[in-house]
């Protein structure tokens, strides 16, 4: 059964869920980087082929494991509707597409918002035992209207470039994400779900601005995001930049679509 076909069925009134999220740990261990499929994945995003993985990377490698984790008729929400909005990335040591990887994904923190309630997705990779790479995704599960979650961005730099977003994205990403979640791939799911096109998944958007930094991040650090809008396809954005900080914006309005951060290091 598909990944979102069970997603689907989430959706039918099967009973009760639990109210707390599972104590389940996914593993995944001594996996080989597929460098066929890294180069793909360097393609859609924007990032220059090599064997070095895209601090993003990662992420798609844990998607499986996320979704076999929330499409748990254990998991206290369906998976569609869930919102992602935000994610923190550490790279602790560079990875190449020589290393073999350890990968663990769990749920976490279940907690109130304003808006509902929202979790945390933890994926960890080590290697020979070491941590190498860590993410925390927070979802939110909106369950009623809320304040504003904060200010625009104020004092973000001046756009230094903009892109056309093709809507071939979204199918691209999908097939080496593994997310072929149709918000992002068709425009009839897109519309049925009250958007009136596809929008990029958020990854891709926080991968192409690390992809736009390229040659400028540290090897190791955090990387910060926020998803503030979605994103259109068939649109173009605009890409601002300085020392720390990144933004995707809307070239006419100014308002932002996902605003990042890269800490090096202490």
């Amino acid at each position: 059964m598909s990944v979102y076909l069970r997603a689907a069925l989430g959706l039918l009134p099967l009973g009760a869920r639990p109210g707390v999220l599972p104590d389940t740990t996914l593993t995944r261990t001594d996996m080989a980087v597929d460098r066929e499929h890294l180069a793909r994945y360097d393609r859609v995003c924007g990032f220059r082929l090599g064997d070095a993985l895209p601090a993003t990377y990662p992420h798609v490698l844990a998607f499986d494991l996320a979704m076999e984790l929330m499409t748990d008729r254990a998991f206290p929400f369906p998976v569609i509707g869930l919102l992602h909005a935000t994610n923190r990335i550490e790279v602790l040591r560079p990875l190449t597409a020589d290393d073999r990887l350890d990968l663990t994904v769990r749920a976490v923190d279940l907690r109130d918002h304003p808006r509902g309630r929202q979790f945390d997705i933890e994926a960890t990779v080590t290697v020979d035992g070491e941590p190498a790479w860590r993410s925390r995704s927070v979802y939110l599960r909106r369950e009623k209207p809320g304040p504003p979650s904060g200010a625009d961005g104020p004092g973000l730099p001046a756009p230094s470039s903009r892109w056309r977003l093709d809507p071939s994205i979204g199918p691209a990403y999908a097939s080496v994400s593994g997310d072929h979640n149709p918000i992002h791939t068709s425009w009839l799911g897109a519309r049925a779900f009250g958007f009136p096109s596809p929008i990029a998944h958020g990854m891709w958007t926080l991968a192409r601005s690390l992809a736009a930094l390229e040659g400028r991040l540290p090897a190791t650090g955090v990387i910060e995001a926020t998803f503030r809008r979605p994103v259109p396809l068939s649109t173009t954005v605009a890409f601002a930049t300085d020392r720390h900080t990144f933004a995707v914006t809307d070239p006419r309005t100014g308002k932002p679509y996902l605003l990042g951060a890269v800490t090096p290091p202490r």
